[in-house]
């Protein structure tokens, strides 16, 4: 059985947001049409505390992306975006939100950031979605979503890693493209066995 992920299709990630991704809403049409191909769909949200670690607001004399070190590795610093209830952390509103079977929030704990749809950025705390995935008998992933070179690519990597069978449609993603991340997440993607598509 397979299942389709969508990455963070939030206000605060498309044109207007906090933390805009390039043409973050052109992606919304093409995902709803996907969804209703799909055998299960699953929804991922960034859900921030208002005071959460990574945001630079929180680190005196911090830029947004900055790099600091943390517990668990190397953080960026984000705009605050995507608070919990905000409008900015709600769904694109041409998203079909309908079709999702679930929705995972990650980065609700304060001190530790998540990028992944799998696991906090430790690397080891997990949000729940495999145990899930698993336990609906689901092998098969295909992502979308935003942003391709952080949440998309650490969701794909993971779940690779775990050995689902991944497929990202880079079309239905857009990235941030930090200091060259889109790259470096591709080659990443790549050598964990996901298919770019």
């Amino acid at each position: 059985m397979s299942a389709l992920i969508v990455i963070d299709v939030q206000n605060d990630f498309c044109p207007g947001g906090a933390l805009a991704v390039p043409e973050g809403d052109q992606i919304v049409s093409g995902i709803n049409a996907l969804m209703d191909e799909a055998e299960a769909v699953v929804l991922t949200q960034d859900w921030h505390p208002a005071d959460h670690s990574s945001f630079a607001s929180q680190h005196d004399g911090q830029e947004p992306y900055g790099l600091i070190d943390m517990p668990y590795g190397p953080q960026v610093l984000w705009p605050d975006h995507c608070v919990i209830g905000s409008a900015g952390a709600a769904f694109h509103p041409e998203l079909t939100t309908d079709r999702a079977e679930m929705v995972i929030r990650k980065g609700f704990r304060r001190a530790i950031d998540s990028y992944s749809a799998f696991f906090e950025n430790d690397h080891k705390t997990p949000t729940g979605l495999e145990g899930y995935l698993r336990t609906r008998g689901i092998t098969t992933l295909t992502l979308v979503g935003l942003a391709t070179d952080f949440c998309v690519a650490y969701s794909a990597i993971d779940a690779a890693k775990l050995g689902f069978d991944v497929t990202v449609r880079m079309n239905l993603c857009r990235a941030i493209d930090l200091n060259g991340s889109l790259e470096t997440a591709k080659k990443d993607m790549a050598q964990a066995g996901v298919t770019l598509a």
